[in-house]
């Protein structure tokens, strides 16, 4: 990754100073996310992450778990990965269901999910790479309910999805379930940042 995009351990704020800015940049924080949220069907919800985003999570394990210094690199490495690289979106997409019972059946249908999201513009689909973490599907075909993918774009695709006005169309093809969202506009164009 990018120095221009990784955060190191210089860029983690000591916790007292995050305690007393914390309200505020958790409130600048929900309107970043915003427009970064898009909902793909009844169940699914992508949320896209950037540098912003991935350093406020970063802050919030730390101000949450309480591990300091000697957490700090187990939360950079996990997270980093997630910050798009200049040439990709990436996102964290989540199976909502609030019932228990319904929950278990239907992540138990949706095995392999991951592998099926895909972003559509200028009339090409980018299908999207699951992370290589952990196995998000288990051996018995059960779905996890958190996601994590990348869109790699080209540089002609990167042009198309910023041109401004451009339909941009993010879904799910999985056969039991499979549903598509138009990004509006603001999404669009906040997005359209993530790439250098």
């Amino acid at each position: 990754m990018s120095q221009t995009h990784a955060i190191s351990a210089a860029d983690i704020m000591p916790m007292a100073e995050y305690g007393r800015l914390r309200a505020d940049k958790r409130r600048e924080m929900a309107l970043l996310k915003r427009d970064r949220r898009v909902a793909v069907g009844p169940s699914a919800t992508f949320y896209f992450e950037n540098r912003a985003t991935m350093w406020m999570q970063i802050h919030e394990m730390l101000w949450i778990e309480k591990g300091g210094a000697a957490q700090i690199p187990d939360e950079l490495e996990a997270y980093n990965p997630l910050i798009p690289r200049g040439d990709e979106l990436v996102a964290t997409f989540m199976i909502e269901i609030d019932d228990p019972i319904r929950r278990k059946r239907v992540l138990g249908q949706l095995g392999g999910i991951e592998e099926t999201a895909f972003i559509s513009v200028g009339g090409q689909k980018i299908v999207a790479t699951p992370d290589t973490d952990q196995d998000r599907t288990a051996a018995d075909g059960k779905a996890s309910s958190v996601q994590f993918v990348h869109f790699h774009f080209t540089a002609a695709q990167i042009a198309a999805f910023r041109a401004a006005g451009a339909e941009v169309v993010l879904g799910l093809s999985h056969p039991n379930y499979s549903h598509m969202a138009v990004l509006a506009e603001a999404t669009r164009a906040a997005l359209a940042g993530d790439f250098d």
